[in-house]
């Protein structure tokens, strides 16, 4: 009864004992955090999907009723992370259905309802009292996605998670990073993963080449490369001296 508690009260401790996945120090400190928004700005293979898989499921099955939607640029993209939670709720003893009105979807004897949706709008509307989001390759889903998915966390205080590597300097995930608002915001470099070889790492730095390098496995917005003018070229030619022609 008593580890039954402190795995509800832990999930980090919940995906050791139960799902078989032991967290490094960064994953155990997304599982363990209380706070509403999260920006993960990592590495490739730094497993981002495994980590908030299992933050979903832990919410999933201690917390009835629960509304946990997943949403990615891609149906096969949702449809693997889904997959993942499926596996975990497997290890945790969990039978799960169809919820009989989404393809994707995982619906638990609790109540509770893991939903999986691709990034376009028009698919993403239509879900209220949401609460867990989790927007994956978020650097990749559109503006209008994310812009339709944010009002679903508003009833209830849903909790939201963007994670993605970054893809320049653009769109909501750039934005967020780069803002005031209150995310927990953590930047996994390929350096900061113990999983990673350093050998491996020398050897993508020689193919990819130094920009997609930086930004695959430093976590860098990097300019786009078809782009003319940098940010900080348009940012630089504002000037509030001069006044307006109308």
């Amino acid at each position: 009864m008593e580890r039954d508690i402190r795995r509800l009260l832990d999930p980090a401790m919940f995906a050791r004992q139960v799902l078989g996945f032991t967290p490094d120090p960064n994953q155990e400190r997304v599982l363990r955090s209380r706070a509403k928004r999260i920006l993960l700005n990592c590495t490739r293979q730094w497993g981002k999907s495994t980590v908030t898989a299992a933050k979903a499921v832990h919410r999933a099955i201690h917390v009835p009723e629960s509304l946990v939607l997943a949403m990615s640029p891609s149906s096969r993209q949702t449809g693997e992370l889904l997959r993942k939670m499926q596996g975990f709720l497997r290890l945790a003893g969990q039978k799960t259905t169809g919820d009989g009105d989404n393809e994707m979807s995982l619906l638990l004897a609790n109540g509770s309802r893991i939903v999986g949706l691709p990034g376009g709008e028009a698919n993403i509307r239509g879900f209220s009292s949401v609460g867990l989001l989790i927007v994956d390759e978020a650097s990749r889903v559109p503006d209008a996605s994310y812009r339709a998915a944010r009002p679903m966390i508003a009833v209830g205080g849903g909790s939201l998670i963007l994670m993605s590597t970054p893809f320049g300097k653009r769109g909501f995930f750039y934005e967020e990073w780069i803002g005031s608002g209150r995310w927990l915001r953590l930047r996994i470099r390929a350096e900061d993963c113990p999983r990673i070889p350093r050998d491996f790492l020398e050897e993508e730095r020689r193919s990819l080449g130094d920009l997609w390098f930086r930004q695959e496995y430093c976590c860098e917005f990097i300019e786009n490369e078809s782009q003319l003018f940098t940010e900080d070229m348009l940012l630089r030619s504002l000037d509030d001296s001069v006044k307006p022609l109308f």
